[in-house]
């Protein structure tokens, strides 16, 4: 790709600049103006660093850096989380993807994301709560519910949104709808928790429908991760009538041994053991299944239908990618942002342009941003709430977020049509990228935002 604008390595921002860059050729082709879009595009509008200091339980002052990357409001406020955590960089925050997802939800939401890189592992409750004054102190100089609404990510769930929302509150005198993630008692939504793992497996049911007429009835599905997004969309799967052959966290995987999957009352235990920050080493024996220690699951299958990583970027290599296959997996889709690797994608992709194989689609691939977009969708039908004061149901949310999904998927597909070779099954990569990246720079062209 073209200049970067940056002399400072940035890994992770570079992955994603090239990885949606190295599909848009063919419109850059038809419409070769579109290119100077794409560069101007890669420039955060705006951001923000900042010192943290807060007193941890000796009265001992420490310090961090807080971060906000604006990074485009051509579509809306800027949205995106706040995560806290030791890796947390520019690199890191600066995620040109969140502004093409938030597009695809087609809810007026710009993109940004921020945090800090404080480590809530190990603190106290109240060091936290005093971390996170601190921190939105600072922080609300520059959000605001037409401005920028923040939400959770790695680190911060709801009792960090809720210590945050009190600060702001505290700090302007004025309850206004800056995050999101919220209790429900104060401001919240319906499903926001599920909203992610569900939104994935409605993805995957059109996938599902439109290359080979099925449903999750009898699938074999290996799942990452064993996080909110990993937890509701197995139980999602199960409801479904699919069968869950794995999960995994940071320290190894739970896989399957046999036919049966992993069950409904296994799911709550996790959840019950990562609540108190516990692995999935200490859950002890799960019958029909072996915990394999320092592993990620996708090795580990002679056989499996549908494979979504939920765990973390970069979770599925290109070895991995090529044993999926192996084990005649058909379906990828990323509940995690940008969670396989760019030889990955080369692998599924590499497959999916062969073809029909066997009566059979050899590997479809549905990248992050389009997959994993219900939890931001729910997040702005939070926001949606704020603004009328009113408070949906959890019926009345599902049917948004299933129809939030339903058109996200058209979306990336029919646009994928377009730039498909004769023949090809169409690359809903390319479909994502495309119509993400469309429908930001022809609002920021309306805009004068280039030109």
């Amino acid at each position: 790709m073209a200049n970067q604008h940056s002399t400072v390595s940035e890994p992770e921002f570079e992955q994603a600049v090239n990885e949606i860059g190295s599909t848009l050729g063919p419109l850059f082709e038809q419409r070769p103006e579109l290119k100077r879009a794409f560069e101007i595009l890669q420039i955060p509008e705006r951001v923000i660093q900042f010192r943290v200091t807060w007193e941890d339980d000796k009265g001992v002052c420490q310090v961090n850096r807080g971060f906000r990357v604006q990074f485009n409001s051509a579509l809306g406020p800027y949205k995106g989380g706040l995560r806290l955590h030791p890796s947390v960089n520019l690199s890191i925050l600066k995620f040109l993807e969140q502004v093409f997802k938030n597009a695809l939800t087609g809810l007026h939401m710009g993109g940004g994301k921020g945090g800090s890189d404080f480590d809530p592992k190990g603190k106290t409750d109240a060091e936290i709560r005093k971390f996170c004054f601190a921190f939105m102190k600072e922080l609300s100089r520059h959000i605001g519910p037409n401005t920028d609404v923040p939400a959770g990510d790695i680190g911060v769930g709801g009792r960090e949104i809720g210590y945050m929302f009190g600060a702001y509150k505290q700090a302007r005198n004025e309850w206004a709808g800056i995050l999101t993630g919220k209790g429900y008692d104060f401001g919240g939504s319906k499903i926001r928790p599920e909203a992610t793992g569900y939104g994935l497996v409605y993805f995957v049911e059109h996938m599902l429908r439109d290359s080979r007429g099925e449903t999750f009835a009898g699938k074999r599905v290996a799942i990452s991760g064993s996080g909110n997004v990993a937890q509701y969309a197995a139980l999602k799967i199960i409801e479904l009538g699919g069968t869950v052959i794995s999960l995994s966290d940071s320290k190894g995987s739970l896989v399957a041994t046999g036919e049966a999957g992993i069950t409904a009352e296994t799911i709550a235990q996790i959840g019950e053991l990562k609540l108190k920050f516990g692995s999935l080493a200490d859950l002890g024996e799960v019958k029909g299944f072996s915990y394999i220690a320092g592993s990620r699951p996708w090795t580990h299958f002679k056989s499996l239908d549908v494979a979504l990583p939920c765990a973390t970027q970069n979770e599925v290599s290109g070895a991995e990618a090529e044993a999926l296959l192996a084990a005649g997996c058909g379906f990828v889709a990323e509940g995690s942002n940008m969670g396989s690797t760019q030889e990955a994608i080369d692998v599924f992709e590499g497959a999916r342009a062969k073809g029909i194989v066997g009566g059979k689609t050899p590997v479809w691939y549905g990248p992050g941003k389009a997959a994993n977009c219900g939890g931001v969708a729910v997040s702005g039908l939070e926001m949606a709430q704020n603004s009328s004061r009113l408070q949906w149901t959890e019926a009345e949310v599902d049917a948004k977020l299933k129809d939030i999904m339903a058109k996200c998927y058209q979306t990336c597909f029919e646009t994928a049509k377009q730039f498909a070779k004769e023949g090809e099954i169409p690359s809903l990569v390319a479909g994502a990228n495309i119509a993400g990246f469309l429908k930001v720079a022809q609002a920021g062209n309306a805009m004068g935002d280039w030109w």
